[in-house]
Parts: C-alpha cells; structure tokens; sequence
C-alpha cells in the first residue's frame, strides 16, 4: 500500500507551507509597519506585530502537524488519538482555506489547498485499523445479543 509515501510527501508539503505562511505573514507585517496603515484606528505597530504572532502560530501549528504525518510515515503507524484530532482539524482549515481561496486568489490556490487536504485525509483514512486487527482485538462482550457464553467456559447464572 502506498500510505508511507503519502504520508511523507504530506509531511513535506505541511513543512513548506508552514515556513510559506510563516514568510507570508512576517511580509504583510512589513508592510503594515513601514506604510503605517490603520483599520479602524487600530495601532499599525500593534496590527503588525500580531500579524506576526498569528503566522508563527499558524506556521507552528502547520509544522506540528507535518511531524505528526512524518512520525507516521517513520513508523508506518497511525497517529495516536491526539494527532488524529490535530490533523482532521487541519484537514477542515484546508477545506475552508480552499473553499474561500476560490473567489479571493483563484483556482490554482483551490487546488493547492485540495491536493493538501486529500493527502491529510488519505493519510488519515489509509492509517485507520483494518479488519483483521479488529477482528484480532480481544473480546471483553459475550455477543451481540449478550446470550453468548463467557470466554472461561463456566456457566451463566440465570
């Protein structure tokens, strides 16, 4: 199956536009600070500097989840329960991310963001348990119906 390679490629593409983003909001910044814009009679300084703030943070976030997508293509492993979450969370961003890229920068955005999106997702879909580990899982039931008999082989009081 083809799920290690997704899953690194999905890694690489989250590391780059994490330091895109990164770069991208550190420029609008810049050019907030040197033109002294205001919106709304907001400090420019104060506008720039979370301007700033907001692309580290996205741009962490984005790393977080390419080093969850890369610790699963290193292990050949699923994410655990805290980096499913993180990354169907950055699978949601993408699709929205895409959905408005379409009217403000063009289609080609949209594509970027879906290419990334369906990486995220088929890393999540093709790291899922398969059948034959659940059906290894230990039983802790007695059926479906609850009418089985235990594991044990005692009887069951009535």
């Amino acid at each position: 199956m083809a799920r290690r390679p997704v899953a690194w490629v999905g890694a690489i593409v989250l590391l780059v536009e994490a330091v895109g983003i990164a770069m991208l909001n550190w420029f609008l910044g810049l050019v907030v600070n040197k033109q002294d814009m205001s919106l709304a009679g907001l400090d420019p300084h104060a506008m720039s500097v979370s301007t700033w703030i907001a692309g580290g943070l996205f741009g962490l976030y984005l790393a977080l989840c390419a080093f969850i997508m890369l610790r699963a293509a290193i292990l050949d492993r699923a994410p655990g329960r805290f980096g499913r979450l993180l990354l169907i969370s950055a699978a949601v961003v993408h699709a929205l991310l895409g959905a408005f890229s379409v009217g403000l920068v063009g289609w080609p955005a949209f594509a970027f963001m879906m290419v990334v999106l369906g990486l995220i997702v088929l890393t999540l879909v093709a790291y899922d348990r398969k059948p034959d580990e659940v059906a290894d899982a230990p039983r802790t039931g007695t059926g479906a119906a609850g009418g089985g008999a235990p594991e044990n082989g005692a009887p069951q009081p009535a």
